[in-house]
């Protein structure tokens, strides 16, 4: 929304110029506004259906979304602390990983003491879960 005066301001420049059937900033305005307000038709309508979920209400052995999983990389003995959120939360540099990303889809369903096998970029990796919480 705060893209909306600058895109009008750009239109109402373009049209001074002239002739708008050959007009390139015209075109290109009106372009940016239209790629503009379908990115806030996209996310009103993200906010309108998102539910809030108190995770810390959630219990269970199973992986679920919203779950704290640790891991053990089997190779390396590292231990990883990941939660399952939502596509827009993720953030794999703070520990959150997306609800359809392939280690999360892999973890679904899991329970302490699982292995599982994920294909990464740098070939499969294998993971231990040594906890599974609500936090």
């Amino acid at each position: 929304q705060e893209e909306r005066p600058r895109i009008i301001e750009a239109i109402s420049e373009a049209r001074s110029h002239g002739d708008l059937s050959e007009n390139a900033e015209y075109h290109a305005a009106k372009e940016a506004q239209s790629l503009n307000e379908g990115r806030v038709n996209e996310l009103e309508d993200f906010i309108a259906r998102a539910e809030v979920i108190d995770v810390t209400k959630l219990s269970g052995e199973k992986v679920k979304f919203g779950a704290t999983v640790v891991l053990v990389d089997e190779d390396t003995e590292e231990k990883k602390t990941y939660q399952i959120v939502g596509d827009q939360e993720a953030d794999v540099k703070s520990g959150r990983i997306s609800i359809s990303s392939p280690i999360a889809r892999a973890l679904i369903g899991k329970e302490v003491g699982d292995a599982i096998e994920v294909n990464a970029p740098g070939g499969a990796r294998g993971y231990e879960i040594v906890q599974v919480q609500f936090i």
